[in-house]
């Protein structure tokens, strides 16, 4: 077996733990209102998120092809591939892109340990463009798109994350003041009841959508390193292998559950009621859906936050926590670079060990980083049973670092 297939399918096999992490933690981003109003069972909510994440993986490839294409300049400005990418049987590129998501992965398995809804698309992003930098660069990421064309790190990943929370926020109180101006004077027990089901519609199309958008930076990544190796040409289409073994990934990791994240999202940053959770949800599956069609990258826990905080400022009297918002804001801010530095020591660490050991041992820290935070978590554990306790703001500044496992009612 040459250090090229070994290499390949080590990124493979990384690509697709990343994938199954990317459902764990963004669990939440669909399911996270309905279970704190209590519309869905916590391990029915997952299971019925997991269903519709597979299902939705398979409605486009747009956002699949953003980051085939997007990220890493592997074509000339004439369209030919690179040649330097290719002279080596791909194992530059190859090095670049497990290390990227070696990263990606210790950020969004560190931010789940704390319980912050960041970004997993951004981790991936923001490992790859460190990777990429170090390994190819800085005129190997590929930051704005030809002419008048959004292309580019810039232009479909950057700018829709920026924009993404605001429009869903903006949607969400919209949404939500509407909600209760129609259903003034209708009994709060009916009018919760009927709000429950519809959550139940509003998070299903989250969960098609999540799918739809977060299953296919997978597939993309996975692409990519076949274009590299040589076993795959196409920049325009996405082999249908790797979009079934993507949509298991992620399917599989949303059924695991992210307790963690859906306890911030669902009971740190707005007491939510049920009218609230079907207007955040649907400003969410809007703005997803729309996104997926134009082929941005963006990430799906920027809207669902946002469209939660939204539905705190469009009911009058509902309270946000803003502490909280702030720190995960915070995440946000940081997640690109921090994923950044982290796939470029990973690239170090592998480029300096050589073909065999190199790979090996970035799989090997990545995953002892993972088998460390899992025992960690275990020593405050959330899970079905304890997800929708109330939820106590931290006493100190020192509380704020746990504020995912925070002191709950006996």
């Amino acid at each position: 077996m040459t250090p090229e297939l070994v290499l390949l399918i080590l990124v493979v096999g990384t690509a697709l733990a990343f994938d199954f992490t990317n459902g764990f933690h963004d669990t939440a981003n669909a399911m996270a209102t309905s279970i704190a109003t209590g519309a869905l069972k916590p391990r029915v909510a997952v299971l019925l998120c997991a269903v519709l994440n597979l299902i939705g993986a398979f409605l486009s490839v747009e956002v699949a092809l953003t980051v085939t294409n997007a990220i890493v300049r592997i074509q000339n400005p004439d369209g030919t591939p690179r040649a330097d990418l290719l002279a080596d049987g791909g194992r530059s590129l190859l090095l670049v892109l497990l290390a990227g998501l070696a990263g990606a992965i210790a950020w969004n398995l560190f931010t789940w340990l704390r319980g912050l809804p960041s970004s997993s698309s951004h981790a991936m992003f923001g490992g790859l463009v460190g990777s990429t930098i170090a390994g190819l660069g800085l005129e190997s990421v590929k930051w704005v798109g030809t002419g008048s064309k959004l292309d580019g790190v810039v232009g479909k990943v950057i700018l829709p994350g920026l924009a993404s929370p605001v429009i869903a926020a903006l949607v969400a109180t919209v949404g939500t003041w509407l909600v209760f101006r129609i259903a003034q004077g209708v009994a709060q027990n009916r009018m919760d009841s009927g709000f429950r089901w519809g959550q139940i519609g509003t998070a299903s199309l989250v969960s098609l959508a999540h799918g739809a958008n977060d299953a296919q930076k997978t597939m993309g990544v996975i692409t990519l390193a076949l274009i590299a190796s040589g076993a795959w040409t196409s920049t325009h289409e996405i082999p249908l292998w790797v979009k079934v073994a993507c949509a298991v990934a992620i399917a599989s990791g949303t059924w695991i559950g992210g307790w963690r994240i859906i306890r911030t999202m669902g009971k740190g940053l707005v007491e939510i009621s049920p009218p609230q959770g079907m207007a955040a949800e649907a400003a969410s599956a809007a703005v997803i859906l729309s996104s997926s069609q134009l082929g941005f990258a963006l990430s799906t826990t920027h809207v669902a936050t946002g469209s939660i905080l939204g539905s705190g400022l469009g009911r009058k009297g509902a309270g946000v926590r803003w502490a909280l918002a702030g720190r995960m804001a915070l995440a946000w801010l940081i997640t690109l670079p921090a994923a950044a530095a982290a796939g470029a020591v990973m690239w170090m660490f592998g480029h300096l060990l050589g073909d065999w050991l190199g790979p090996l041992f970035i799989v090997a820290v990545m995953v002892g980083l993972a088998l460390w935070m899992f025992l960690h978590s275990r020593k405050q554990p959330i899970s079905p049973d304890n997800v929708n306790d109330d939820w106590e703001v931290p006493d100190s500044p020192a509380e704020l670092g746990a504020v995912a496992t925070p002191k709950v009612a006996s």
